[in-house]
């Protein structure tokens, strides 16, 4: 909210004639600036949320391909291992 404030000052110089000087002031509120920063604010800590977000992503589908990768040596082996029973059983036809 604008502030205006207007001081009159009269004063009687020394010839007798009197002399009035007006002051006026006008000063405006900082809320603009002030929401302007916040705003700022809010979009900088959002768009470090969003980059986080995505980090997060790629880390949990680098752990699953890991995870499946992992499985796949497993299977594998084993079934390398039923192979080479299976060939002491029937003694290696």
């Amino acid at each position: 909210m604008a502030e205006e404030r207007i001081t009159e000052t009269t004063v009687t110089d020394h010839a007798g004639q009197p002399h009035t000087t007006v002051v006026e002031r006008r000063s405006g509120g900082g809320g603009g600036l002030l929401i302007g920063l916040a705003l700022l604010i809010a979009v900088i800590v959002g768009a470090f949320f969003l980059m986080n977000q995505s980090r997060n992503d790629a880390v949990k589908t680098d752990a699953i391909a890991g995870a499946a990768d992992a499985v796949s040596d497993g299977a594998t082996k084993v079934g390398d291992a039923a192979e080479k029973a299976g060939d002491a059983v029937t003694g290696g036809e």
